[in-house]
């Protein structure tokens, strides 16, 4: 672990002298002679370590999913390079290998809400190279559409784009990219860093342990409103690594809708999301019934640790986020979710309900126009009978406390203030607290602090 720290603070000196250069600079040492508007090629790259703590707390007793009652810290890094290549007009691919390592609290178990949405529940925290996305993108331009000119970012190539569109996705990716956005909660690595904030708790997502599937997004984009759909791989063990390639049997698909909002000027958007999967995950009462009879050989299923034989985990569900301005400074941002709460969780949190409310502030007052202060609180709960598996001492893949006798609302209050000292140099001071964690009343509540330092160019 010394050598790892070690390992963090290296990389993290070098980026700093690194930063010592422009972007436009140390972009131009791999692409001279490109326009400064038009990119035939793309090089991004982030790199975010946090490091998360929490003081002990009362707790009546523990389970093996349990978040540690005596105090711990925890230290997490990712690293990503953003490369992209244009093919031919509105055509691209792009790929982003990635390194992740470290561990969240308890390794990333014990909150519904976890803390760090930069950890995964993966027991090795040695550092791991894999490639997070690798796609293919086409951009269609619908009949008499306006052109525009689309700055060159993380997987998008500065160019010119058609207001009107049609945009079709294929490869691997994270769904996160394109549904369940927000402007002011949707990116641990700049914003708030609980899971429940960065995407709706109640969204279970087809994903990998680390957030990535494989499938198709096709979306009809239009200036003032958007409309989305896409089909994915379900992993073949709750929250595991190996997606299911059996796809006439499991599969997950997500619709969205998207309106832009405005007041007095200020810019919002509303999103309307809902989703439909078939994975092999196992319904919790049927759970419930065999554990009653002796046989808990579902519970393994549901906790990620054998593979279930049957396919007819239907999950679904329904999201709303909302974001919108009121100042220059000031925006408001709100999302509610909810699942049928049947069928165990597959991919993303053990969240059925959730409701979120924050503000977003930047510190123009202060002369720091790039810092940023949010405040925000979060509230989910479970369906009865993922409650009644939980009480008969059935464990998820995220949660499980042996029992749940005292069941409660998982309440979560967080703030940060996000300070930009460089370019691309910035650092982060978070607190949250955590009443009921993973819905347990005879456990907590839980103060949690974080540091985070956030590199980007």
């Amino acid at each position: 672990m010394k050598n790892f720290k070690g390992g963090i603070i290296a990389v993290f000196l070098l980026l700093i002298c690194l930063n010592l250069f422009s972007q436009d600079d140390f972009r131009g040492l791999y692409f001279k002679g490109k326009s400064d508007s038009i990119e035939k090629w793309s090089f991004h790259f982030q790199m975010t370590t946090i490091l998360q703590g929490h003081p002990a707390f009362n707790a009546k007793y523990s389970g093996i999913n349990s978040l540690h009652d005596t105090s711990e810290t925890a230290l997490s890094m990712t690293a990503t390079f953003f490369l992209g290549r244009k093919l031919w007009k509105g055509a691209a691919i792009y790929c982003d290998p990635e390194v992740a390592g470290g561990k969240g609290m308890s390794y990333a178990l014990g909150l519904a809400g976890a803390a760090n949405g930069e950890t995964y529940r993966i027991g090795d925290p040695s550092p791991t190279l894999y490639i997070g996305r690798a796609y293919f993108q086409q951009i269609i331009a619908l009949r008499n559409a306006k052109c525009v000119l689309q700055d060159g970012e993380k997987n998008q190539l500065g160019d010119m784009v058609p207001c009107s569109r049609v945009v079709i996705t294929a490869g691997k990716f994270s769904l996160a990219d394109y549904f369940d956005d927000n402007t002011y909660s949707h990116d641990p690595r700049t914003q708030f860093m609980n899971w429940a904030m960065m995407e709706n708790g109640a969204w279970d997502y087809p994903a990998n342990t680390r957030g990535y599937t494989s499938g198709i997004v096709v979306e009809l984009i239009y200036p003032t409103w958007a409309a989305r759909v896409s089909s994915a791989l379900e992993a073949k063990m709750a929250n595991g690594e190996v997606m299911d390639l059996d796809i006439a049997k499991t599969h997950g698909e997500t619709a969205e809708l998207e309106k832009s909002l405005n007041f007095k000027g200020h810019p919002g958007t509303l999103r309307l999301l809902g989703f439909h999967n078939i994975s092999r995950a196992v319904n919790y009462r049927a759970a419930i019934n065999a554990m009653a009879h002796g046989d808990s050989s579902s519970v393994g299923v549901i906790s990620g640790h054998t593979l279930g034989n049957a396919f007819n985990g239907l999950k679904y569900g329904f999201g709303l986020s909302f974001d919108q301005g009121l100042t220059k400074d000031i925006g408001i941002f709100s999302r509610v979710g909810w699942n049928d709460g049947q069928t165990s969780t597959w991919a993303f949190t053990e969240i059925d309900q959730t409701a979120t409310l924050g503000i977003s502030v930047k510190a123009n007052k202060l002369k720091r126009p790039e810092d940023t202060f949010g405040f925000a609180g979060i509230v989910n709960g479970i369906s009865n009978d993922h409650r009644d598996y939980l009480n008969a001492g059935g464990y998820g893949f995220i949660i499980g406390d042996g029992k749940l006798t005292n069941y409660g609302y998982e309440e979560i209050l967080e703030t940060y203030y996000s300070a930009r000292l460089s370019k691309a140099l910035w650092t982060t001071v978070d607190y949250q607290y955590v009443k009921n964690p993973a819905y347990n009343k005879d456990r907590g509540p839980v103060n949690i602090f974080s540091l985070r330092l956030h590199v980007e160019f």
